[in-house]
């Protein structure tokens, strides 16, 4: 396992340069996200994508899609999520220019829980409503992001994933649309909808992991430093696992 320790700026902004690609000419990357990281962490394993003897992968949708066709079946969260308050996620895809692109939001400062952090459309599963975790990521989407549940193919389900902070355990869905879709996020819910191409995130300085001891126990934690954000806890661990999946082989 590949760890150095790492620095923190004031800001909470990952100053080390990590094992990624990052060189210390390089401009800055990554928000201003509030990063709880405990003393005494260390950058983590390297992304299996971070190789030096050829060019980052391209993914246009057809090639997603084939790459998900043998997905194994998905996987519960851990036990770590004691608690189990069952919620799903979107991870939609679309293509421009050949390439797949993701839709990423972000949540306002005023929500009870993960200010400002990135993360897909979706929410809490509502029994009444919702006749499955699948629905209600569509039914989240569409209530966050404007995002028609018709306009939305549903081509895998991804592993679960527990979350430390508030105990929610979440179901991914990868789903594709036939184009850019025209969003109306609801300023309630989200400050900021966007979107980032699956090759941006495979490229060299954007993906660290570092290690984190907390009362849960030994954690692995991902980010994505993008050019303006950083996408890190559950929904970077959804990225990683989604990322590591279509890398494998290539």
């Amino acid at each position: 396992m590949d760890r150095r320790a790492g620095e923190v700026s004031p800001t909470g902004r990952f100053a080390a340069m990590s094992p990624a690609g990052r060189a210390e000419g390089d401009p800055p990357r990554g928000g201003t996200q509030r990063i709880p990281r405990p003393t005494g962490w260390e950058l983590g394993v390297v992304a299996p994508w971070l190789r030096a003897d050829g060019p980052v992968p391209s993914f246009p949708l057809a090639e997603v899609r084939r790459r998900l066709a043998d997905l194994p079946p998905a996987r519960p969260a851990p036990g770590y999520a004691l608690e189990r308050r069952e919620s799903a996620v979107l991870v939609p895809l679309f293509e421009a220019d050949g390439e797949a692109r993701l839709i990423l939001t972000k949540r306002p400062e005023t929500m009870p829980s993960h200010q400002g952090e990135i993360a897909f459309p979706g929410g809490k599963l509502e029994p009444t409503v919702d006749a499955d975790l699948r629905a209600a990521a569509l039914r989240e989407a569409h209530e966050e992001i404007g995002l028609e549940p018709d306009a939305v193919e549903v081509v895998a389900e991804l592993d679960g994933i527990g979350t430390v902070a508030s105990r929610f355990v979440i179901t991914p869905f990868v789903g594709f649309l036939a184009s850019r879709p025209v969003l109306r996020p609801d300023p309630r819910e989200v400050v900021r909808v966007f979107d980032v191409a699956l090759g941006e995130l495979l490229a060299p300085g954007v993906h660290h992991a570092e290690a984190w001891s907390t009362p849960m126990g030994e954690l692995e934690v991902h980010f994505f430093d993008l050019a303006d954000e950083t996408v890190w806890g559950a929904t970077a661990r959804i990225l990683y696992g989604f990322l590591h999946h279509l890398v494998a082989g290539v």
